[in-house]
């Protein structure tokens, strides 16, 4: 422990842990009630697009999936931080003209793809990037059909006082339970507003997507539809070889996990009835995935084989020699509080 931000990853080289990084995570049911937790979970937390399957509720709630016949791979890619692969960037530009919109309505901004090979093949073809290449461009799209399905402007739907917005706020509220208005607010890496929520209010909200039962009846349904499509295409969450892609794939129906910038990660667990909410506080991401699957495997819902396919990534040089691992620090699972 260190106060109360314990050690959760250390990364060696040879036998010397080379690195460690501190975290704080927790694990709540619908009613609030801490399952598990570990270090601070009061300090408020960007989600940043960890929260992208919440985010997805509204284009589905809303009647806007139904309107425009979306399927899965469209409702995934609402909650995806995607890699900028040509599935990805097709898929959403065959959705945005299917909505009678362009690239030039997203107002995510450009970015290279996370996808090396794709941007590998920029650099040689001196293509230009365009805003679907953007990870978030489904989560905008998403947000501009909800906006053409209620008939509202299009322009500005990342505006904190645009309908959207104050949907995506009120929902966030609601589920975490918490009166977001008071909570401290930012601008997303996307141009969305973002606000601080502890943790403990960040895995309720999550909670609440695993155990919807209690929800109204089309919050509940849009809320399993989006579990489903996170699972059934897993590709179109994250991208080739992608941590989410390989646990969303892996436990169908068990668990659906999303990434979030600077070291967030959050989880739904239907079987459990529980969500999960994670910081690693320097932001890494590399730490963030092993420490959510080591979560999942405390849980016993990864087993020990799954755990070391998809969250025990070997250090390597630049000359492919493994040279140390990114491993759970020994002292931390047992350090939950309940």
């Amino acid at each position: 422990m260190n106060g109360e931000k314990p050690v959760v990853i250390e990364v060696t080289r040879g036998a010397i842990v080379e690195s460690r990084h501190l975290g704080a995570a927790a694990v709540v049911a619908a009613d609030g009630t801490i399952a598990a937790s570990w270090g601070d979970i009061d300090t408020p937390v960007m989600a940043r697009s960890a929260i992208k399957p919440l985010q997805a509720i509204s284009l589905v709630e809303s009647g806007a999936a139904d309107r425009f016949g979306l399927g899965q791979i469209e409702i995934a890619l609402a909650c995806a931080s995607h890699s900028g692969e040509a599935r990805h960037v097709e898929a959403v530009r065959n959705w945005l003209a299917n909505i009678g919109l362009s690239e030039n309505d997203l107002e995510c901004g450009a970015h290279a793809p996370r996808s090396l090979p794709v941007f590998e093949a920029f650099i040689r073809e001196g293509a230009r990037l365009t805003p679907a290449f953007n990870n978030c461009s489904g989560k905008h799209t998403g947000f501009l059909s909800t906006a053409v399905h209620k008939g509202e402007p299009t322009r500005g739907y990342i505006r904190h006082d645009h309908p959207v917005q104050r949907r995506l706020l009120e929902l966030y509220g609601e589920l975490a339970q918490l009166d977001l208005s008071r909570s401290p607010a930012a601008t997303d890496g996307c141009g969305i507003p973002t606000v601080g929520v502890p943790l403990r209010h960040m895995a309720r909200a999550m909670a609440n997507m695993a155990d919807p039962a209690h929800l109204p009846e089309p919050r509940a349904h849009a809320i399993h539809r989006i579990r489903e499509a996170m699972n059934a295409e897993p590709f179109y969450t994250a991208g080739t070889g992608r941590f989410c892609t390989r646990v969303n794939g892996a436990l169908k129906g068990v668990a659906q996990v999303k990434t979030g910038a600077e070291g967030v990660f959050c989880a739904i667990l239907p079987t459990l009835r529980l969500g999960v909410a994670l910081k690693i506080w320097d932001g890494t991401a590399r730490a963030a995935e092993v420490a959510v699957a080591a979560i999942l495997r405390h849980l016993g819902l990864m087993t020990e084989a799954q755990f070391d396919n998809v969250a025990r990534p070997p250090v390597f040089n630049v000359a492919g020699l493994e040279v140390g691992a990114i491993r759970p620090a020994a002292s931390w699972l047992g350090t939950a509080a309940a």
